[in-house]
């Protein structure tokens, strides 16, 4: 019996991991980067991740079709695209900590299929980006750009 309950409560917890995981955004890696799978294709992550900006009321400023470029240029390359958005109240604070700040804003968050086809998407870590310009003065507004990304990814993984 006391197995039996073991087993189960094994299998609940690995469930309960499974599910967390799937929306919680991945730790960035030493390179600054938080890579997230999707579980949708390139089209729908897009059109998932702009409108939940535009809900946002967060300002969207392009959509770049990285792979229509290379195709232009006659490179092949693989589903590819950048989102560039920000919240100019919040984003210009991180500019008027460290102008160089602003080779890091607005915001971009590219979506990419992989070799397998599988789609992700990927970001730099705000906190990443305080240690690399050096900003110490900023840490709620980090946090609250981190919260917010965070979000706007998880449309992605539900």
């Amino acid at each position: 019996m006391i197995r039996r309950n073991f087993n189960l409560a094994a299998l609940a917890l690995a469930t309960l991991l499974s599910a967390v995981s799937t929306v919680k955004a991945e730790t960035p890696n030493s390179d600054g980067i938080v890579r997230n799978k999707s579980v949708y294709g390139m089209a729908e992550t897009i059109q998932r991740i702009t409108k939940d900006i535009e809900n946002k009321k967060i300002k969207l400023f392009n959509v770049i079709d990285q792979a229509m470029l290379a195709k232009d240029a006659g490179v092949e390359l693989r589903p590819s695209s950048l989102i560039v958005f920000g919240n100019p109240p919040l984003g210009t604070l991180f500019l008027t900590s460290k102008a160089e700040a602003g080779l890091d804003w607005p915001v971009r968050l590219l979506v990419f299929e992989d070799e397998n086809k599988q789609v992700w998407t990927a970001y730099t870590d705000f906190h990443w980006i305080a240690k690399r310009h050096n900003i110490e003065n900023r840490q709620p507004q980090f946090d609250k750009a981190t919260e917010v990304i965070s979000s706007i990814v998880s449309a992605t993984m539900k």
